[in-house]
């Protein structure tokens, strides 16, 4: 819901960081392939309750998932980048309740499903409208520096990333936030279906 308003702000504070990545000879490929492995330390550290540290790694994982389309940015964009970039991040946002699940199966389990299942709904609804999107030549204005046409919604990115955050911050409450999250993702996911019927209706 905030990603347009966001991003820009975002782009600015990392360009010097992303300028000086390059000068080491960084690509945003590896940055991208980085932060997923990083993303996925959280896994482990989420079942073994050990939650700042799971903290700490989504942050490092989202700061490289920022990290590198400003490279990208400040070297050449690539399709192949593009396609990690959406690829890994879809994945990670699975793990983490996948991790929650494995710290505590009978409280979490239900709930982390429940989620997983919702990001299926924004995940498929996101990538099917990019794919259609794409093959008609469409862009989006709110996102025009994007590698693939984003679709926006009422849960983007920055919303998932507060989920995240607070389920590591109050991590007893796990089921509650899962579910509540759940519910916001499947009206994005609707409203999605809904922007497709109506945007490619037409032809």
């Amino acid at each position: 819901m905030f990603d347009a308003a966001l991003m820009p702000m975002s782009q600015r504070l990392l360009q010097p960081l992303a300028r000086r990545a390059a000068s080491f000879g960084a690509t945003a490929d590896s940055i991208t392939i980085l932060g997923f492995v990083i993303g996925v330390l959280a896994v482990p550290a989420l079942a073994l309750g050990y939650w700042s540290i799971a903290l700490l790694l989504i942050l490092l994982n989202r700061l490289c998932d920022g990290l590198d389309g400003a490279v990208a940015r400040a070297t050449k964009p690539t399709d192949r980048g593009a396609y990690l970039d959406i690829a890994l991040d879809f994945t990670f946002y699975a793990l983490v309740p996948l991790g929650f699940a494995l710290a505590d199966p009978q409280d979490n389990a239900l709930a982390a499903a429940v989620l997983i299942t919702s990001f299926i709904g924004t995940g498929s609804s996101f990538l099917a409208f990019a794919a259609v999107a794409g093959r008609r030549g469409d862009t989006a204005a709110a996102f025009p520096r994007k590698g693939i046409y984003y679709l926006g919604g009422l849960t983007e990115g920055f919303e998932t990333i507060v989920v995240l955050v607070l389920m590591c911050l109050f991590p007893a409450h796990f089921p509650t936030i899962a579910y509540i999250f759940a519910a916001a993702c499947a009206v994005t996911t609707v409203l999605r279906w809904r922007q497709g019927w109506v945007a490619f209706g037409a032809r």
